[in-house]
């Protein structure tokens, strides 16, 4: 209806040249409306077309917005070094992913992640934690921003990624022995200011670059950065790497 809405203000409310604003007489507008309802009725065609090319409109617009704003992120997204990386710190391709530990899609695509680095030694995968799913969702990026700082962040995500139960501070623990930590360190870590900074800087860099949600992935080569919200399998996530090689 916004677009039929749309049309009637632009007739009714815009003068055709030559003609004074508000020329049209009670009954010529009653003429125009008539007139389109008419049209619509006999063909409903037009209304959709018109919003189809509406909505195409505002999705290149969003997309152009999009890409501009991740080549102004790009050093943020791509070529921090205290971001965590799985896969090949050097490989050809990088995927920023962004996830949240508490996240059920996050923790469906993560094995098609690791299957992905198995098959392909040339990938690179940056973490970004986004604790956007409740409080302890930020308790779990910052536990795992903590455990990197004992070299144990793959590991750590691998047992949370895995986990079914919730990350709660008992849980955080178990699973922290479970895969190496020193658990009285990084509870001390957790607490340290620079790590709520680097979530912080992590959810202002997903708002600027339009990640509404996770997981949501930004996949580059040489050429043009994709975008991907959302999850994906394995042959679409290889499908993309190759897209991406194929762009350079």
């Amino acid at each position: 209806m916004r677009i039929l809405l749309a049309l009637l203000l632009l007739l009714l409310a815009c003068p055709a040249p030559g003609r004074a604003q508000g020329s049209f007489t009670p009954a010529q507008r009653a003429e125009i409306v008539e007139i389109l309802r008419r049209a619509l009725v006999e063909d409903p065609s037009i209304l959709r077309e018109a919003l189809a090319g509406f909505e195409a409109a505002e999705q290149r617009a969003r997309t152009e917005q999009q890409r501009a704003a991740i080549a102004r992120q790009s050093d943020a997204l791509f070529r921090d070094p205290a971001d965590p990386v799985r896969g090949n710190p050097n490989g050809d391709v990088t995927i920023v992913e962004f996830f949240d530990a508490r996240c059920s899609y996050c923790k469906q695509m993560h094995p098609a992640v690791d299957a992905l680095l198995r098959r392909d030694p040339n990938v690179r995968v940056v973490m970004k934690d986004l604790p956007i799913l409740g409080p302890n969702s930020v308790v779990a990026a910052r536990a795992l921003l903590a455990a990197q700082r004992q070299g144990r962040y793959v590991a750590f995500q691998d047992a949370l990624m895995a986990l079914r139960a919730e990350p709660t501070e008992a849980v955080l623990r178990e699973q922290a022995q479970r895969v190496g930590l020193d658990w009285t360190r990084l509870r001390r870590d957790m607490d340290d200011p620079a790590i709520m900074r680097r979530i912080e800087a992590n959810l202002r860099l997903a708002q600027e670059i339009g990640v509404d949600g996770t997981p949501a992935m930004v996949i580059v080569a040489n050429g043009t950065p994709a975008f991907v919200p959302g999850a994906v399998d394995l042959p679409q996530l290889e499908r993309l790497v190759a897209e991406a090689r194929g762009a350079r």
